[in-house]
């Protein structure tokens, strides 16, 4: 299945340059003190159609989910209260570094991240600045970016080049294999989907499914809960409102088996970690019986085929070419963008294998999902012409010539005007 083609997220504006100043994202996007960037206005209108998309089919499933693809994007900025910093990442874990042969992101969010980097730098000690150590590798390093991100991956870093064109616009996000036989009816209402998952592109579509109607249990490992807990409650109490919390020791033969029981109920599996880490409990897709019309939701950075590279949603966003653009230099895109997008495609994705029967693996990529928003943001808004971005005082503002339209860069969405 194919992402819907660009719309209007205000059919009024007809124009997604405005739609993004005003969805809070751009806001997100552009260096602290510059113009905050519009390239990767189209984008807004691609979330705008799937998230239209999602609503119809959760209307067939259950209840109809309406969303907000602004503050899909921008939410948890607003509750973070996070700016935007050009080619550092909305929330300072992640990195643009200029090569010799292009770009690279590189993320340093747990303390192993930071163990590596004197490995990553053949160093005897972590530098003081283990940031300028980094640009200085990427500039200087033989192979450049592609070296740099190499050395970063095998020590497990999340890293990744920025490609140097933009996907073709008919990439695919999600790949799909049968794991179980088709269901003769599917519903959300009712539905038991258990969430595996961790910090925000799992959360967030078992949210969305949440508000269809399922009833969510999320299961938590004891040793390891969602790092999401350590960040501001607001934004985790946003994402697992209303859903059962369980958490297990999946180290005991106890705690393997209770998760065992759960996963043959389920009728939706949501999970975000490594293949082999399911595989270590014997629980895996594929290593047992799936009930008729089971969908199985595998979320990763790069895809099932790359299962020991990780990613972030900030270096996944520049694996997949999105980023904005801004006098020939790359800055980041809204907030750890590819997270929520795969959210969103997620929570479609699940929604469409469940119309067709069910019974399928769902093998999203965090990686193919930015590609596929980078390539509608490729496509700009045609005959729209350029697009203006100028002060006001303290005010940014876009003017849209062929509407003869200004629009206000209007700051991160709460939250709580998502529905």
């Amino acid at each position: 299945m194919k992402l819907p083609a660009p719309a209007s997220l205000d059919p009024a504006h007809d124009c997604a340059v405005l739609d993004w100043a005003s969805s809070g994202a751009m806001a997100l996007t552009g260096f602290r003190d510059g113009p905050p960037i519009a390239s990767p206005a189209a984008a807004i209108g691609l979330l705008a159609e799937a998230t239209r998309a999602l609503e119809r089919m959760t209307g067939e499933l259950g209840s109809q989910v309406s969303v907000d693809p602004g503050v899909v994007l921008s939410g948890r900025a607003a509750l973070l209260g996070l700016t935007r910093s050009g080619q550092t990442s909305a929330g300072g874990a992640t990195r643009l570094l200029r090569a010799a042969d292009g770009w690279c992101a590189v993320t340093l969010s747990r303390p192993t991240d930071f163990d590596a980097v004197p490995a990553i730098l053949a160093a005897d000690n972590v530098p003081d600045d283990p940031w300028s150590a980094l640009a200085d590798a990427a500039r200087l390093a033989p192979g450049s970016a592609a070296e740099l991100v190499a050395r970063c991956r095998l020590l497990g870093v999340p890293a990744a080049a920025l490609p140097s064109a933009p996907a073709e616009r008919s990439v695919i996000p999600f790949r799909s294999s049968r794991i179980a036989p088709r269901a003769p009816a599917a519903s959300l209402s009712g539905a038991m989907v258990v969430d595996l998952s961790s910090m925000w592109a799992g959360p967030l579509c078992a949210h969305l499914l949440g508000k269809a109607g399922a009833r969510v249990i999320k299961v938590e490992g004891a040793t390891r809960p969602d790092g999401a807990r350590r960040a501001d409650p607001r934004f985790f109490s946003w994402l697992h409102d209303g859903h059962e919390q369980v958490t297990l020791d999946f180290h005991a033969p106890a705690g393997r088996a209770a998760l065992a029981a759960l996963l043959a109920e389920a009728d939706v599996v949501i999970e975000a970690s490594r293949p082999r880490a399911l595989a270590q409990l014997g629980l895996a897709p594929g290593e047992h019986r799936h009930r008729a019309g089971q969908v199985w939701l595998s979320i990763t950075g790069h895809g099932r085929a790359e299962p020991e590279l990780a990613a972030f949603g900030d270096d996944a966003a520049v694996a997949g070419g999105l980023v904005g653009w801004q006098e020939g230099e790359p800055v980041f895109c809204a907030d750890a963008v590819a997270d929520p997008l795969t959210g969103v495609c997620g929570a479609l994705a699940v929604s469409a294998a469940l119309l067709g029967g069910g019974g399928l693996l769902v093998d999203l990529s965090m990686r193919a999902v930015a590609a596929a928003f980078a390539s509608a943001a490729a496509a700009g808004s045609a005959g729209h012409g350029p697009h203006d971005v100028y002060r006001d005082g303290h005010e940014w503002l876009v003017y849209c010539p062929r509407l003869s339209h200004h629009q206000a860069v209007l700051p991160p969405r709460s939250p709580d005007r998502l529905w």
